[in-house]
């Protein structure tokens, strides 16, 4: 394999683990995305030199995230596996991947302190107001997320490139947010 795929794939796996998968699993992510072909088990583990087992569990997780596919190939019982290619359907499930395990789990954590809190639990005024700027910024990220999922794929991409020039028009390039 060409060097800049092994790194790509080897790197892509160490990202893996801030997304909340494993890096095994985010390698064969990789691999499957940068391979032209499908390709089965057998082949997978052989090039990532990961042991069968993992690689059958990876796949399996892999298709419960819709990050990858199983695809027949006449003659060949084996099964064979292709990655998702669009890069923006690859982000939105990413995103989908952190806010199921991020941001709901924040917003259930604060909502329940905060009731805690208002049903006589002992914090100062500053706490409870705290975890309640914590919670509104959290349930704004779970509303901006919902929202872009119902935006179709171009325009969210036109929205992004958009991102420069609307920061250039209100004057803000190169200055850091005061507040």
């Amino acid at each position: 394999m060409p060097a800049p795929l092994r790194r790509f794939i080897l790197q892509w796996g160490d990202l893996g683990g801030q997304w909340g998968v494993n890096r095994s699993i985010a390698q064969i992510q990789a691999l499957l995305y940068v391979s032209e072909q499908p390709m089965h088990a057998e082949q997978i583990s052989d090039i990532l030199g990961i042991a069968r087992s993992n690689v059958s569990n990876s796949l399996r997780e892999l298709q419960s995230l819709r990050m990858i596919t199983r695809v027949p190939i006449a003659g060949d019982r084996r099964d064979h596996f292709a990655a998702e290619t669009d890069v923006w359907e690859i982000c939105l499930r990413i995103a989908a991947i952190r806010k199921q395990r991020e941001i709901d789990p924040a917003i259930a954590t604060l909502t329940l302190c905060l009731e805690e809190s208002r049903a006589g639990a002992k914090i100062s005024a500053e706490q409870h107001a705290r975890l309640e700027r914590l919670l509104e910024f959290s349930r704004t990220m779970e509303r901006w997320y919902t929202q872009m999922l119902k935006v179709p794929t171009g325009t969210l991409h036109r929205m992004v490139r958009m991102g420069d020039r609307v920061v250039s028009l209100l004057g803000l390039g190169g200055k850091k947010k005061a507040d």
